[in-house]
């Protein structure tokens, strides 16, 4: 289903994929605000309709061979990691307007909850070129993990509004019936094992729904920050919930964190994985990169000028590697 309007060669294209099954909001309401608000001086549009898991992967990449100037999803975290697969390395931009459960990415980007105000940030066009992750070779742009992290991401883009903070406190009591495994860790510099409940490795800085698993990352400082969540007890839920949302999880005493480049995680048996908040069996070994400056992404204005200097990242990153060493 389309809905093109007049060419116009000095018009910008930009196609909006929705994905009628992901999210929240009413889409056609969505709709009616971009015939009201998109920038017809600037844009000519259409809306297409994604029909099956993986579809908005193949239209996003029909849209790069249009030289489309961008593909807006209208979802969530897992409509915009299919569109993004095949912008990654393209001109054409990723644009936003968050509807689905989460929004980790939107949410990280500042990109307004509110229709209209995601619609004028799509006006400005204004765009800024992000790094992308890959687990086993498939892309991720928000956070992907292992362990209860796959189960706690799950659960998570579900909460909604239903008051995330005691159902984060439900989740993480939930896992303490879980066996914590064991895993080896191999970085660029070092090599170490772990207990862990989860290990989560953070492109951007949240699950979604404002839970920050990896407070500290950027998006486009080249690095992956790995969060690792070893055994704890109920006494440690109320605190551990509490940070997650207040942006302090690094700070606790059975958080271990720290930046690398690659990481392979080798594990006794297969087991799932998530990357984006999608579910995925994998096996024992799984690597994890990040790809530097991998993905043009529309974004407000000033979302991103980070006032933490680019230096100061390095000297935590030779910092954390030094710190692993004396975890062995």
């Amino acid at each position: 289903m389309k809905h093109p309007l007049h060419m116009n060669e000095e018009k910008k294209k930009i196609s909006f994929l929705i994905n009628p099954k992901s999210g929240t909001q009413g889409k056609e309401q969505i709709i009616h605000h971009l015939e009201q608000k998109l920038d017809k001086e600037k844009y000519i549009w259409e809306v297409i309709y994604t029909e099956y898991a993986g579809h908005a992967v193949e239209i996003a990449a029909q849209k790069v061979k249009e030289e489309v100037y961008a593909v807006v999803a209208i979802g969530g975290d897992g409509t915009i990691n299919e569109i993004a697969r095949s912008l990654v390395h393209t001109n054409t931009k990723l644009g936003i307007i968050p509807c689905g459960s989460g929004n980790g990415l939107a949410r990280h980007l500042q990109i307004s909850m509110e229709p209209k105000k995601a619609i004028d940030i799509i006006n400005k066009g204004v765009a800024d070129v992000i790094d992308y992750g890959k687990i086993n070779e498939v892309p991720f742009f928000c956070t992907c993990g292992v362990g209860f992290d796959a189960f706690v991401s799950l659960q998570f883009a579900k909460a909604g509004k239903r008051g995330p903070l005691t159902y984060m406190e439900k989740t993480l009591l939930e896992s303490l019936k879980y066996e914590p495994e064991t895993y080896e860790l191999e970085t660029e510099d070092s090599t170490l094992k772990y207990k862990a409940f989860l290990i989560a490795c953070g492109n951007a800085s949240q699950y979604g729904n404002n839970a920050y698993i990896t407070p500290q990352a950027m998006l486009t400082d080249g690095l992956l920050d790995v969060t690792i969540l070893e055994p704890f007890t109920v006494l440690d839920v109320p605190a551990l919930s509490f940070q997650l949302f207040n942006k302090t999880i690094d700070q606790n005493s059975r958080i271990k964190t720290f930046r690398c480049q690659t990481l392979r995680i080798h594990r006794a048996k297969p087991g799932v994985v998530h990357f984006d908040g999608d579910p995925m069996m994998m096996g024992e070994n799984i690597d994890v990169e990040i790809i530097r400056k991998g993905l043009q992404v529309i974004v407000p204005r000033y979302a991103g000028k980070s006032s933490i200097n680019v230096l100061q990242r390095a000297q935590d990153y030779i910092n954390g590697l030094k710190q692993l060493k004396y975890w062995q």
